[in-house]
């Protein structure tokens, strides 16, 4: 019998790196595309272990699974510091870069 690829696991993978790449985008968009990826990886993970002589890919879901993880840390990190900051600066001196200046030279 020929085994058949998991499912999605090509797109598990590139969801995985697409959320690493887009931390920076205020990290919103990479912590959805890494929760989709995990999501999918740990439904292929489960499909795989039904019948594990059907299909093959089971790396790639792994190393998509990885990044996925690792895309979240960084997305939740990012979210968290930007949170910090426009709570301490507020949003409007953000969008200002000689205002941000201003107000670090006070702290200094």
């Amino acid at each position: 019998m020929e085994q058949q690829k998991l499912p999605n696991a090509t797109l598990i993978l590139v969801f995985g790196i697409i959320s690493i790449v887009t931390c920076c985008c205020y990290g919103v968009l990479g912590l959805i595309f890494g929760i989709i990826a995990l999501v999918l990886a740990n439904k292929a993970m489960k499909l795989y272990a039904e019948n594990p002589e059907i299909y093959e890919g089971l790396q790639n879901v792994k190393t998509g699974r990885i990044l996925a993880i690792i895309g979240i840390v960084l997305n939740v990190i990012y979210l968290i510091l930007n949170i910090i900051l426009i709570t301490t600066f507020g949003w409007e001196n953000m969008q200002d870069p000689e205002r941000i200046r201003e107000i670090l030279e006070q702290y200094q």
